[in-house]
């Protein structure tokens, strides 16, 4: 085998040794760059908690304003259960996301 050849041969080695190493890398830095923004729902209208909210649509996201309309703003994130439509699985769904602001 040739200088050459050898070289030829440790560079390849070496490019498919490190070229799954830098593809992870890449992930890592597009997983950790994700921002969460998380919602008042207290002050945010129905289109934007539908928007924001997972398993969340319009509806559900009325439901939500009818219920701050009628009892007043929320005190904690658990008192959306008593909103019809939402569930305990809604809520853990979202509890990151949700952010309670009581003035």
């Amino acid at each position: 085998m040739t200088r050459l050849n050898w070289f030829k041969a440790a560079f390849a080695a070496f490019i498919l040794t490190i070229a799954p190493l830098s593809s992870l890398a890449a992930e890592a830095v597009e997983n950790t760059s994700e921002q969460v923004i998380q919602l008042d729902i207290n002050v945010a209208d129905a289109v934007t908690i539908a928007a924001a909210l997972n398993g969340v649509g319009l509806v559900k996201a009325r439901e939500i304003i009818a219920y701050r309309e009628m009892f007043g703003k929320f005190r904690s994130i658990d008192e959306l259960i008593d909103v019809q439509g939402i569930g305990s699985g809604t809520i853990e769904k979202n509890r990151h996301l949700i952010l309670i602001v009581i003035d």
